[in-house]
């Protein structure tokens, strides 16, 4: 077998005159007649044209080399030489190209279902890439990509490893916690009737091991969680995972902050600049996102009490029932966005639970079309209050509190994307903070946690905890990256009295806590050290270093919509035999009445 010697990526003009083996697939091939066969070999590292000179090389490697075709495996040697003609500006190695003198092929390839080319991947339909996702992944974007995400957890291990985390692995067997999502479930062969749950985070680990005094820990974890998958989720993904002991809120931001904008700079070239601190409220208010995009100043405003004065009745009976009026002002909107724009932008609003989306628009000193004839009543008020100029557009947000922000703040970034308000190649985070510590179910009729049932309430808001819930702030922490959350996290409670006061308000009764929790509760009995931490999305990192939108490409091995791996054709049978060791009847699904 020839061994290579360097790869396709290492030639350069100064290696003129050497012998060297290179080893890869073949990218393309070029007959150029006349005894002259090019082709250029690809690895992971970079390309290298290689030619087949009747001049210079044996008849037996031109008659081997004219055999050649897309990806088929090879090994050639020869020596490097200046290329003639005009250079390949595009490639490193785009000034010389090596001459065989031998060759092996390794591997002829079958006839391809598809070609590993950047240009055409668009062309072929997802679910036929992820079937042969081993050609899929040869393509140079989804290499670089593989690179990025190498890059980013190495820089996190070093950067980690350096201020004395301690890397330790968490189980994947557990038993099943209600956190929201539903949990893949795995069948005991040894206790018969019972199964374990795969983890949806490492959690509740992480917080044991604070209190086994491991104070610093890092993991980069696989999570799982059975439900829908979507654009920039899958059930199974990956998050880097830390917890510290006998720290505070601004402590692990500060660090967290190093973090970030250190691994962006370093890796993805991109300076983040500062991360100010945000609260939930004013996102919300501002942006009608606790996940504000903020490098464009499209903004909300709060009209509420304005909007009492009106007569009508879409903002009156929001009013009545205690909920919100926010308005939004276009600049310039009147003229850039028709009638069936705005239509499509309250279809977005319903989608988030508002009836509509009122317009109007602001011009000559009037307001025209829509609801026009409510808002005249208030014109010079909320004309000053909006800053309006002749020429704009106002949008409003009608609903409870959350839902006339979200729907508002949904539209706006539809609205941003469509007028080109959101500048290319710009990165902008924050950290949003203060969040509620609770949310009203009104289908459930009891609170919910805004982030997850162990993250505690602001030390200043213990004393309302119970009093008054709806009012109090948890010290939980997001940090949002161009629009996006890209790591969450929270003090956690380390006191087990406000631990059961918390279970209690999320209607856990002592005994099912005890049940589901009890081997946390019982650890937080036995010397807990005031702890937090923080999780950081791995994939959705990498998708935002790399500028995707899908989270399939930046996973080696993705599944699809609906959780099926096409390459190795999973989930699939179980063998009757194994069903029957486990006790396991299988029957079919309840037929749907939909």
């Amino acid at each position: 077998m020839l061994k290579r010697t360097c790869t396709c990526g290492d030639t350069r003009k100064e290696n003129a005159g050497e012998t060297t083996t290179l080893s890869g697939w073949v990218n393309t091939y070029r007959d150029q007649g006349k005894g002259l066969v090019f082709i250029d070999l690809r690895d992971r590292y970079g390309m290298t044209q290689v030619v087949f000179d009747a001049e210079d090389t044996p008849k037996e490697v031109m008659e081997l080399g004219g055999t050649l075709r897309r990806e088929d495996v090879i090994s050639v040697t020869g020596k490097i030489r200046d290329r003639d003609g005009k250079p390949n500006e595009k490639l490193p190695t785009g000034e010389i190209e090596l001459v065989a003198k031998e060759i092996e092929i390794i591997n002829r390839t079958a006839k391809l279902p598809i070609l590993p080319d950047d240009h055409d991947a668009d062309k072929i339909g997802e679910e036929h890439r992820l079937k042969y996702r081993y050609i899929d992944l040869r393509r140079p974007r989804m290499q670089k990509i593989l690179q990025l995400r190498h890059k980013i957890t190495q820089f996190t291990r070093n950067f980690f490893a350096d201020r004395e985390f301690l890397e330790i692995e968490t189980p994947l067997l557990i038993t099943p916690t209600p956190e929201g999502a539903r949990d893949f479930i795995v069948p005991s062969r040894h206790q018969a009737g019972q199964w374990y749950a795969l983890p949806q985070s490492p959690q509740i680990f992480k917080q044991i091991l604070m209190v086994a005094g491991c104070d610093k820990y890092l993991q980069i974890c696989k999570c799982l969680r059975d439900e829908d998958p979507r654009a920039d989720r899958q059930a199974e993904f990956t998050q880097i995972d830390l917890e510290m002991s006998f720290i505070e809120q601004d402590d692990i931001l500060a660090l967290m902050t190093e973090f970030a904008t250190s691994l962006y700079k370093e890796v993805g070239g991109v300076d983040l600049g500062n991360l100010p601190q945000m609260s939930w409220k004013d996102a919300m208010d501002n942006y009608g996102s606790d996940r504000p995009d903020i490098r464009f100043d499209l903004q909300l405003a709060d009209i509420t009490e304005l909007a009492k004065k009106t007569d009508f009745k879409v903002f009156n009976e929001a009013c009545d029932a205690g909920g919100s009026v926010k308005a939004m002002r276009v600049p310039g909107g009147a003229e850039k966005l028709s009638r069936k724009k705005t239509d499509a932008y309250a279809e977005i609003a319903k989608t988030y639970g508002a009836g509509g989306l009122p317009v109007v628009k602001y011009q000559d000193g009037e307001f025209v079309t829509g609801v026009a004839k409510f808002v005249t009543p208030i014109k010079e008020e909320l004309v000053e209050a909006l800053k309006l100029e002749d020429g704009d557009i106002v949008m409003f947000g009608v609903g409870t509190y959350r839902v006339a922000c979200t729907a508002l703040g949904e539209v706006r970034l539809a609205v941003a994307k469509e007028l080109g308000l959101i500048p290319e190649g710009m990165f902008r985070g924050l950290w949003v903070i203060d969040f509620p510590m609770f949310d009203w179910n009104e289908d459930a009729g009891r609170w919910v946690s805004e982030h997850h049932p162990f993250t505690a309430p602001l030390a200043t808001h213990l004393d309302i905890l119970e009093s008054d819930p709806a009012n109090c702030l948890s010290s939980g922490y997001d940090l949002v990256i161009n629009g996006a959350e890209v790591g969450g996290g929270s003090i956690r409670i380390h006191n087990p009295e406000v631990q059961a006061k918390v279970f209690g308000l999320l209607g856990l009764s002592q005994e099912k806590a005890e049940d589901k929790f009890g081997f946390l509760l019982n650890a937080l009995r036995f010397g807990a050290p005031p702890h937090g931490g923080i999780a950081f999305g791995l994939d959705r990192l990498v998708m935002m270093m790399i500028g995707t939108t899908n989270i399939r490409d930046v996973i080696a091995f993705p599944k699809t919509q609906t959780g099926a791996d096409l390459m190795c054709e999973a989930p699939g049978i179980a063998d009757p035999a194994q069903l029957d060791e486990l006790g396991i009847i299988m029957r079919q699904p309840a037929e749907s009445t939909e």
